[in-house]
């Protein structure tokens, strides 16, 4: 177990490590997930029209708070395990972004509301609960998921967050001066901190270079609101607030202390959202296990095995029940930190918990979680786009962990070419049923998971095949 003691405890899963040096290992990993835990909410709430300014705007700044707390919560039992919940490996969870795509259209279907989401919810209890049964039939499962299959998931959900990385790094694409020399240069400024520190300094410096990074951006961006103008026009002549500005007004008025609410929002049962959400729920076990898979290659350097894949994706499920309980959509394992973990080897459970438990204490103090909501785009871009695509390096890992024969190049060739290819296109499947748009449409990593596994089983193996 302890094949990597020389380089310190660290990179040791139950390794001991002083609180000292766990404290900001552990945050880095908040910091890398902590706008993608909260943006899916902010995009769903919005589409069911309970964004600021609504009547229900402060239903929505109450989900916010209960992101971190579920996500925390949901982290510790993934790294600890209650009896078969939790798979003790070192993931984060969070809210998931898979689910964006299943939510928003279900939003649509039912017109919106407090309604809609409350079917959300519902469906997310009923989902959570199918795929923590799902956990349970997983070694069965198992030899369905080799090397190949788990290496092309874990390939096409880093592909498929490249585009998300960039779109940061631009300053978001909704933002009026997207792809401005101001965000480009925001986000530049970051990724050079990180990559220098990362290969110019060892030690804490070293592991913390996101972190440090972030923390750059932040004064960067502080100094840049001093010296040059704020707001712009757009072509239609109205003023707007650029991108990369600190919102400070935002921390202000966050309030110091607050309980989380049970029940936010009402579930209600509705087949129209439950449906879709289920398949999603039987994606997100694939995604599961590819995380899982991706992390103990990229960390430590071996296989997941039985009952850590079956632990993991039992959490996934049922933590994603506990959440909607809060109001809280889907928690699944976060692509986003098995990217900072395969970056930086940095293993150890003690330094993952501080992150999860500085989560908890974000759900009980709005104003930390104001702090890190006015984060500018850009200064997340500049670390993100480097830790996506290390995801995609740790897929390329995994698919050429075994010999790499004619059959297994076919399989990754043609998951990746439809799987990649409807994601990054889903307007080719406009013309199929609406359930096919919802399933296949919302990212390529759902296309590329069945595809992956359909030619597994179907193609013929041959004697080196066999290993």
């Amino acid at each position: 177990m302890n094949h990597q003691e020389h380089k310190g405890s660290e990179y040791d899963f139950y390794g001991k490590l002083p609180l000292k040096k766990a404290i900001p290992l552990g945050l880095q990993h908040v910091l890398a997930m902590f706008v993608g835990n909260l943006t899916p909410l902010l995009i769903i709430t919005g589409a069911c029209g309970m964004g600021a300014g609504s009547e229900f705007a402060d239903v929505q700044v109450a989900l916010l708070q209960n992101a971190m707390l579920v996500a925390g919560i949901v982290t510790l039992v993934q790294l600890y395990a209650i009896g078969p919940v939790g798979g003790k490996v070192p993931i984060i969870m969070g809210t998931s972004s898979g689910f964006i795509g299943v939510c928003n259209s279900v939003a649509s279907v039912m017109g919106g509301g407090v309604l809609a989401y409350g079917a959300i919810m519902c469906a997310s209890i009923i989902g959570g609960i199918f795929e923590g049964i799902l956990g349970f039939l997983l070694k069965p499962l198992r030899k369905f998921f080799p090397a190949v299959v788990t290496g092309s998931v874990v390939l096409s959900i880093g592909l498929s967050l490249i585009a998300v990385g960039v779109n940061s790094f631009g300053g978001g694409n909704t933002a009026n001066d997207f792809g401005s020399i101001e965000n480009l240069l925001l986000g530049t400024v970051v990724l050079v901190v990180i990559v220098a520190l990362k290969h110019g300094t060892k030690g804490i410096t070293s592991a913390s270079s996101i972190l440090i990074g972030i923390i750059v951006g932040y004064i960067v961006a502080g100094i840049m609101g001093l010296v040059l103008p704020t707001t712009a026009v757009n072509a239609d002549g109205v003023e707007y607030t650029k991108a990369w500005v600190l919102n400070w007004g935002k921390v202000a008025d966050a309030s110091w202390f607050a309980l989380p609410k049970l029940l936010p929002v009402k579930p209600v049962f509705d087949l129209r959202a439950v449906l879709p959400i289920m398949i999603m729920f039987i994606v997100t076990a694939v995604e599961t296990i590819g995380d899982i898979s991706g992390v103990m290659e990229g960390g430590m350097g071996r296989e997941a095995t039985d009952s850590e894949l079956a632990g993991g994706v039992i959490c996934d499920g049922l933590g994603s029940s506990f959440a909607a309980i809060f109001g809280v959509l889907p928690n699944t394992s976060f692509s986003q930190n098995v990217g900072l973990v395969a970056m930086t080897k940095i293993v150890n459970r003690f330094a993952l918990a501080t992150g999860a438990v500085f989560l908890i204490l974000c759900g009980l103090f709005p104003k930390l979680a104001a702090l890190i909501s006015i984060m500018p785009q850009s200064v997340l871009g500049g670390a993100a786009v480097m830790m996506f695509s290390s995801i995609v390096v740790s897929g390329i890992q995994l698919i050429t962990k075994h010999p790499i024969t004619p059959r297994n190049i076919t399989i990754v060739s043609v998951a990746l070419g439809l799987g990649y290819g409807i994601g990054s296109n889903s307007g080719v499947l406009a013309h199929l049923p609406q359930s096919i748009q919802l399933i296949f449409g919302g990212s390529g990593i759902v296309p590329a998971a069945i595809v992956a596994i359909v030619l597994n089983i179907v193609l013929p193996k041959s004697a080196e095949d066999d290993d």
